[in-house]
């Protein structure tokens, strides 16, 4: 496992890169409040079977692509954001893999370009149509809201030895990787750039159905994502779809749990091995309207 700049016309993102460059790409994505370090045991189990894995620090996360405008982290500027970094890559088609802000990414970019992604898979980040119309998560992305519309909201997460953000991850995220959390974002501007991502507003269209063969990892204590919501998901995927719970594991399932998301990630790369991809799907390279 080695360090990886990846310059883009966005700008230059870090990454988190391993195994054999001919391997079968796969490209993973973080979520708030991490970095591509929540993906390392993943990223090893990945490469050690032969595939060819990149983690990148997002917009925002990577100092080379950080702009300070809220309307910079709209949702079709992260898609372009894994086009440009897969293309840069040399990459035509891969496998997707997202958590939390990175699984939101992930869906909608398996939407976007469904020729260039060979499969999905999303840990604990439900499809955004299901999101809708329910009660329960609407409650539990309240802080969402909060962390919007609140002027400052980086000043008192980092109070205190970063207390506030300490306390997200309740204990479940190995000390090392938190503290390595910690300091990136207590860098300047960095967690300014993180939080916008919740001030950039709502995405510029609605999202469909996901055509792609897709896993979808939900756990039962998973405090942003409701169980009504998760059930509901496999409403909005149209390809072959595997929905597994992950019994007792919190919100934070990479480092919670790595073993058997690995398990997981691994069989649906390899029952997925042959669909399509964009050397033989005409519409790879036009994303849908």
């Amino acid at each position: 496992m080695r360090e990886l700049s990846i310059p883009t016309v966005a700008g230059v993102f870090d990454a988190m890169v391993a195994g054999p460059r001919e391997g079968r790409p796969v490209l993973l994505l973080h979520g708030f409040p991490q970095t591509a370090l929540v993906w390392r045991r993943q990223i090893a189990a990945l490469a050690a079977h032969g595939y060819r894995v990149v983690a990148p620090d997002q917009r925002g996360y990577s100092p080379g692509a950080r702009p300070r405008r809220p309307e910079d982290y709209r949702m079709h500027l992260l898609v372009a954001d894994v086009v440009a970094i897969t293309e840069e890559l040399g990459w035509p088609a891969f496998d997707l893999v997202g958590h939390d802000w990175g699984g939101a990414v992930a869906w909608w970019t398996a939407d976007a370009h469904p020729g260039r992604v060979r499969t999905l898979t999303v840990v604990s980040t439900p499809h955004p149509g299901a999101l809708r119309g329910d009660e329960d998560q609407r409650e539990r992305s309240r802080y969402m809201r909060d962390w919007r519309e609140t002027p400052a909201t980086e000043e008192p997460m980092l109070a205190h030895d970063a207390q506030e953000l300490r306390t997200l991850f309740a204990g479940k995220v190995p000390r090392d990787s938190t503290e390595a959390y910690l300091r990136h974002l207590s860098r300047p501007e960095a967690l300014a750039a993180a939080l916008n991502w919740y001030r950039a507003g709502r995405p510029d269209r609605a999202i469909g159905v996901v055509e792609v063969p897709t896993l979808y990892v939900w756990s039962t204590e998973d405090s942003a994502f409701g169980v009504a919501a998760a059930q509901q998901t496999g409403r909005w995927v149209e390809g072959p779809y595997r929905f597994e719970t992950l019994q007792g594991v919190s919100h934070w399932v990479p480092e919670e749990a790595p073993e058997a998301l690995s398990r997981l990630l691994l069989d649906h790369l390899r029952t997925h091995g042959a669909y399509r991809t964009a050397t033989d799907t005409p519409t790879a390279d036009s994303p849908r309207r």
